[in-house]
């Protein structure tokens, strides 16, 4: 049982909360650390309710639930800055990092690991998405198709399809699969803030500067 801080002071800092106690600082970042995830973020958001078993009877403890993402293997987290890097960490146990992810042109606004922790989804300044292993921070894959800016992005329950949303005012959907286009959702009249994609699967909802919310047919 962890807290985990990100700072303009370019560091990451891990926190034991039974007593307060700062246990270590994760440092190499050379500017913000504006985004950070954990492997096991998925399983936090559902608590009890786990989406593979909708519509059967939901009587689940959340502990079981959190150690049924999280498997066998350690407990992942990932950074992401405004040095245009990732770092990809394994927190509990070492203040060093696993790797330094590179390829992106721009800052990084957001990162998010896939509900089953394998792959790793980085949104950019750059106006593209880029895709990581998630064990190893290994690159993927590379999503282009917006023409601004790419604030956030968001897994599918079964990990098979991403959502973005960016400056350029537009939602697009990915398959996880080919890594291509797989819909463009226009229909905001100004940026895209924000983007989320419900638990069971079926909805996604958008956010933006024309002060509407959109909710879409996944």
């Amino acid at each position: 049982d962890l807290i985990y801080s990100a700072s303009q002071d370019r560091t990451i800092k891990v926190w034991r909360p039974s007593d307060g106690v700062m246990c270590r600082t994760l440092q190499g970042h050379g500017h913000w650390v504006n985004s950070m995830a954990l492997s096991t973020d998925y399983a936090t958001r559902i608590g009890s309710w786990d989406p593979a078993l909708q519509g059967k009877a939901q009587c689940n403890d959340p502990v079981t639930v959190y150690n049924k993402y999280k498997g066998a293997g350690e407990e992942f987290m990932v950074s992401g800055s405004d040095d245009f890097t990732l770092f990809l960490w394994n927190p509990a146990k070492s203040n060093k990092p696993v790797c330094r992810m590179t390829g992106h042109q721009q800052l990084i606004n957001q990162v998010m690991f896939s509900p089953n922790g394998r792959k790793i989804a980085s949104a950019s300044f750059d106006k593209s998405v880029k895709v990581w292993d998630g064990k190893s921070g290994k690159f993927v894959s590379t999503l282009r198709g917006h023409v601004r800016a790419v604030y956030q992005v968001s897994w599918s329950a079964d990990g098979k399809l991403l959502v973005s949303g960016s400056s350029d005012s537009t939602v697009k959907i990915w398959c996880m699969r080919t890594f291509s286009l797989l819909q463009d959702l226009p229909g905001h009249a100004d940026e895209v803030y924000t983007v989320d994609w419900s638990p069971c699967g079926t909805k996604v909802v958008s956010g933006g500067k024309d002060k509407v919310l959109k909710i879409w047919r996944a």
